[in-house]
This record gives C-alpha cells, sequence and structure tokens, in this order.
C-alpha cells in the first residue's frame, strides 16, 4: 500500500503541485536535491536500524485502520510469512526511492494493480478497497510520521526543515502512484491536525491489529536462517517477542491506546526509549555493516541460495546449530524430520496445507491462498501486464476446480481435514495450466528453455543437482513436471520451498 499531495505554498515555498510534477527541491544549503532517490532525505534514513521499529509501528497504524485492517486479515500472507513480506516491503520502497525513474514507475504500475485486487467487506459487512485514497494516504501518513518519531524517541528529533522535506518526499512518493492531491495536507502544520484527526476518530481495536502485536510476535515463524532449530528458535521467541509488543504499544499514541484498551506496563515507557537509544548506536558502525535492508534480504535468504550473501547465513547457521545443540542438551525438543525415500524430507499433508497452502495463515485454503502465490510469484519475475494477470487468470481457475472438488461443506473455502480427504484431486488440469503459465512468463525470451538467468530470477538461486536441467536449461516438460511434484506430492523441494513454503 502507498500514496499521494496537496494545493497551497508551504513555509518552504513550495507547494504539492509543484512537488508532484518536479522531482527536486532545494536542500538546507538552497541546491537543488531529488525529493526521490540518492540524496533524499528518506534514502539517508532508510538504512537507519532503529528504522525497522518504526516500521512495525507504523505497520500496526496501519492495521488499525478498518479499510486497511480488513484487507489485511483477508489477503495479506504477514502471519504465515513475515519474513517473505518484510523483504518485499523493503524491495518496494527500494524501488520507489531509487534513483531509476523508470523502476520507480514500473514499481508504482505493479503496487496499483496488486493493490485493485484487493476490495470485499469485513466482518461488519463494511466495504473495504485498497485503491481507496483516504486509506492509501493514511498508509503514507504512518511511515512519515513513525519515522519522525523514531527520531523523537531516540533522543535526536528532526529539525523543522528537515521534517518539511522529509512530508514533501513522502507527498511526492504518493503522488507517484498517481493518488490526487488534497488527501495528504498540503502543509506540514496542517497534517498534524489530520494525524491527531484520523488517530481520535478512525482508528480502530481491529483484529489485523490484535494479531500483529500479540500473535504474530507471540507465534513468529522462525526465518530461513533458523530453519531447522526450533529450540533456538523458540527460546529467542519466547523472550524477544513479548518486548516487542510492548515496545510498540507503548510508542503508539496515547489516545488511541486510551480508547483501545492496549495496556500500559510499568517501566515499558523507559524500556521503550533504551530499545530506541540502543538500536540507535549501531548507526555509528562502518558503513554497510549495518544495513536495514540488507539485514532483510539476510532473513529471508535461504542457506541453500547461491547469493554471495548466502554463505554469511550458511556459517550464522551453522553457528546456531551448535547453540542448538547446546540447547537441546538442557530443553525438550522435537525430533528432527526423517529424511524420505528419495533423499528428500517428507511433508505431511497437514503440514504441506499449513506451510504451502494456506499462504494468509487463516487456517483455510481460499481465493486470497492462492492469489498470494500469484502475487509473489509475479513479484519474483516483475512481471508486466499481461503476463502477470495471466497468471492470476491461472491460479482462479484453479482456485475454481479445488472449489468445486474439495469444498465438500459448500462455505466457499477448503479446510484441512476436506484438503487431507479430497487430496488426490489437487493435481488437476488447472494446475498443469499454472504450472504452464509458469514456466512461460519465466522464459523471458521464449525459447521454450528456463536458462540459469531466468532460472535464478524465479528461485533466487543457482541449477541444483536435483534439478532436471538438460544442456545448462530446464525443458518445459521437466519444470511442469518438478512443479506437480511439489503442489501435490507433498515432497519437499529445495527450489520451491524458498519460494511458497519457507515464511
Amino acid at each position: 500500500m502507498t500514496d499521494a499531495g496537496s494545493g497551497i505554498p508551504d513555509s518552504t515555498g513550495i507547494g504539492p503541485a509543484d512537488r508532484a510534477g518536479d522531482s527536486q527541491r532545494p536542500n538546507s544549503g538552497g541546491d537543488l536535491a531529488p525529493l526521490l532517490g540518492p540524496g533524499s532525505q528518506f534514502d539517508e534514513f532508510f538504512n537507519d536500524p532503529r528504522w525497522a521499529l518504526a516500521v512495525v509501528r507504523a505497520t500496526v497504524l496501519e492495521a488499525a485502520h478498518p479499510q486497511i485492517g480488513a484487507a489485511l486479515i483477508d489477503n495479506s500472507t504477514f502471519v504465515a510469512h513475515p519474513w517473505r513480506r518484510l523483504h518485499n516491503t523493503f524491495l518496494s520502497l527500494r524501488r520507489m526511492f531509487g534513483a531509476d525513474d523508470n523502476v520507480r514507475h514500473r514499481e508504482a504500475a505493479r503496487l496499483n494493480r496488486l493493490h485493485a485486487r484487493l476490495n470485499g467487506t469485513d466482518a461488519r459487512d463494511r466495504p473495504y478497497d485498497t485503491m481507496d485514497p483516504e486509506a492509501r494516504a493514511w498508509v503514507v501518513a504512518t511511515l512519515f510520521e513513525s519515522t519522525v518519531t523514531m527520531f523523537r524517541l531516540s533522543g535526536q528529533p528532526l529539525e523543522q526543515r528537515a521534517m518539511e522535506r522529509l512530508y514533501a518526499e513522502f507527498q511526492a512518493f504518493l503522488a507517484v502512484l498517481g493518488d490526487e492531491a488534497g488527501q495528504l495536507p498540503a502543509t506540514l502544520h496542517e497534517f498534524w491536525r489530520y494525524y491527531d484527526r484520523v488517530v481520535e476518530e478512525e482508528l480502530e481495536n481491529t483484529e489485523a491489529m490484535r494479531i500483529i502485536l500479540y500473535k504474530l510476535f507471540d507465534h513468529l515463524p522462525a526465518p530461513p536462517l533458523l530453519n531447522g532449530l526450533p529450540t533456538l528458535w523458540a527460546v529467542g521467541r519466547a523472550v524477544g517477542g513479548p518486548v516487542i509488543g510492548a515496545i510498540t504499544v507503548a510508542s503508539l499514541p496515547e489516545p488511541f491506546r486510551r480508547r483501545a484498551g492496549l495496556p500500559e506496563l510499568p517501566g515499558v515507557q523507559t524500556l521503550m526509549q533504551s530499545a530506541y537509544l540502543a538500536v540507535g548506536l549501531a548507526r555509528f558502525m562502518p558503513d554497510g555493516w549495518i544495513q536495514a535492508e540488507n539485514i532483510a534480504d539476510m532473513l529471508a535468504l535461504s542457506p541453500d541460495s547461491d547469493d554471495p550473501r548466502a554463505r554469511t547465513v550458511r556459517a550464522l547457521h551453522q553457528r546456531m546449530k551448535r547453540v542448538g545443540a547446546f540447547l537441546r542438551l538442557v530443553t525438550p525438543f522435537a525430533p528432527e524430520p526423517e529424511p524420505g525415500a528419495h533423499g528428500g524430507i517428507q511433508r505431511g499433508a497437514e503440514e504441506f496445507f499449513r506451510e504451502v497452502l494456506d499462504q494468509t495463515g487463516d487456517g483455510y485454503l481460499d481465493w486470497p491462498d492462492l492469489a498470494a502465490m500469484a502475487r509473489e510469484l509475479s513479484t519474483r519475475l516483475d512481471l508486466d501486464e499481461p503476463e502477470e494477470t495471466r497468471l492470476y487468470n491461472a491460479y482462479a481457475d484453479w482456485w475454481r476446480e479445488l472449489q468445486s472438488a474439495l469444498d465438500a461443506d459448500g462455505d466457499g473455502r477448503v479446510s484441512a481435514q476436506e484438503y487431507a480427504t479430497g487430496a488426490p484431486s489437487l493435481a488437476g488440469p488447472a494446475l498443469i495450466r499454472v504450472a504452464e503459465v509458469l514456466f512461460d512468463v519465466t522464459d523471458k525470451d521464449g525459447d521454450q528453455r528456463i536458462d540459469a538467468d531466468e532460472y535464478r530470477s524465479l528461485f533466487q538461486t543457482a541449477f541444483h543437482r536435483d534439478t532436471t536441467a538438460t544442456g545448462g536449461a530446464y525443458t518445459r516438460s521437466a519444470f511442469v513436471k518438478d512443479f506437480l511434484s511439489f503442489m501435490s506430492g507433498r515432497q519437499r523441494s529445495t527450489p520451491y520451498d524458498p519460494l511458497l513454503a519457507q515464511a
């Protein structure tokens, strides 16, 4: 989600109309500097480690908006696949605030297509639409305000001019998405009145907000780095989850905390400020050591990847295994999964349903789960129209086939039990069509073979030994066979697990 600008000149003498049509404005020295891209105020903040705390806070405020909260509950993968969601968020922001104008506008078009597909009604039968201009503006408002709050809580409040410049950059961000002027107030002075009004009058104690604060941190799945180390992850999550949740609650606007009945634990305000100060110290480390985008990439990166950074992930994974081995000596732990007959790890029907099919983590299989798969694949491949729509349509056809074959009680969705009972029906003609369309959109040059570069763009790794590739390429028949094997055989797959199963 993302969003737009307005009409009267502010204290810098530059009005929103200028910002929407011009990518530069004077900096504090009087020189022209880009509103978006290298040299912008946001670009300076992007890799500040404190921004991770600010993004969590902004996400909670977004989720408290009724329209956004309903869209998150119905369509988002943030519960089941939070690390993938984090990685994609940073990738999108980097594209939008990067140096290349063409990349920025392509990403804006992609975001608009994505949001246009997210609409429906919430649990109280109120309609929601993520293309709603006011909702989109609120997402941008939370990112801006949380960035300002990040500095204030760290004891380094932004100067007025820096705040005004940052606000202009977020207005330009919204304008690139094509939203009309006026959804965000024209000046920073007016913004604070707008922000206070939305907080006090429109935000609610939504289910999505409660999940982020209390369920997500308490039940956060392990990132790929810690896969196979359940005891180590459980110990870290048991300590870190409640602390992050308490810090986030304490950082929210007091009027909303009071109205939503959010708890305020003794000493948590001091803990919150200490956390922001401590994390902020990392910015004094040498350049490149601590970068938010790199951390997000590392958390989402599979140790099996051939990305150069995966060497670091593998080394960390080995050290974590040694720590995990010690913890297993002193705490109960679940048995490790046994290898299958063909060297892979067998995945039971229930586990396959939870890890692969139920992308939104609500315990059911329905259209938003398959749409999430199409969305992830489209993002990986950076698809434009009409390829993106072809992939969505193929998944929609598969959903109709699954619904017809597996929805025994006719409630419009498939439960884990219904899936387990009718699992042989999973690999019908529509799933074969999904595999064929995925092959077509991956095969960028249309030579009916997926070469090494095309393979890497989808799986973010080189050909594996277990990949049926001949002559340095992946044939259509081999690709379709492997995809169907993963999607219906419940056999773990080295390339497909990081793509659709890992969090």
